[in-house]
């Protein structure tokens, strides 16, 4: 009895993985094993930075308020301190929203905590 293998599905999984290698140079883009290992390679690299992109953003965001608290003559830690015991929940991403594209209305808020 001849060996069954399932020919059909083999070819559509390494025919899904070379459609995701399109773009890449060289033998990556045509050679099945070179560009499996570099398929997965992305792969691993894409879920990594969707989590780095969080930190990175975050890190962003202080910088912004930082940079908007000084002109107005507190510090980062201060503003966030004194934002806390004022009761405003504003998260970071406005705050540094507004503190870059509205400095009038950044000023209003640390005016109010001051």
């Amino acid at each position: 009895m001849p060996r069954s293998v399932n020919v059909v599905a083999a070819r559509h999984r390494r025919k899904k993985m070379m459609k995701m290698a399109k773009g890449y140079f060289g033998r990556r883009k045509n050679v099945w094993t070179v560009a499996k290992n570099a398929i997965e390679k992305g792969l691993l690299y894409a879920y990594r930075d969707r989590k780095a992109k969080k930190r990175d953003f975050r890190s962003l965001w202080i910088q912004r308020i930082n940079a908007g608290a000084r002109e107005h003559g507190m510090s980062y830690s201060q503003l966030m301190g004194a934002l806390k015991k004022a009761n405003i929940d504003l998260n970071r991403k406005v705050l540094a929203d507004l503190a870059m594209n509205h400095p009038e209305a950044f000023k209003s808020i640390v005016d109010k905590v001051k």
